[in-house]
């Protein structure tokens, strides 16, 4: 399984890698929404992306957006941030999001989001 993990804060990344790796999963990094599209053209194809909502350069929304405009409909998106209110939510999810997980989350919160999404063994 790959991931691709897309976040402005160095902190954060690393910590979703360290989750993740432990569980066997192989991850990129982006630092912002246009690196993130650049790593899905690059390479072997990533079965989910995990995103932040806030970022410069693009934002978490926008690059939903145009990943699933530019036809990445089979991987799973998750947006992962501090945003809470129900109306981003919902544009995350109108936007094509898999799931939606609020920092700050813990390791068993990731787990239960990756299960929903189908990656049980994750």
């Amino acid at each position: 399984m790959r991931v691709l993990i897309v976040d402005d804060s160095r902190f954060v990344r690393d910590y979703l890698r360290g989750l993740l790796e432990e569980k066997g999963i192989e991850c990129e990094e982006a630092c912002d929404g246009r690196a993130g599209l650049m790593h899905l053209f690059q390479g072997p194809p990533f079965d989910l992306a995990l995103v932040d909502w806030n970022m410069p350069v693009m934002g978490g929304l926008d690059m939903l957006r145009n990943l699933r405009a530019q036809g990445f409909s089979s991987m799973k998106v998750m947006m992962v941030t501090t945003e809470a209110e129900d109306e981003f939510i919902t544009r995350s999810l109108d936007a094509g999001a898999d799931e939606y997980l609020m920092k700050p989350f813990d390791n068993e919160a990731l787990s239960e989001k990756l299960a929903m999404l189908g990656f049980a063994g994750a």
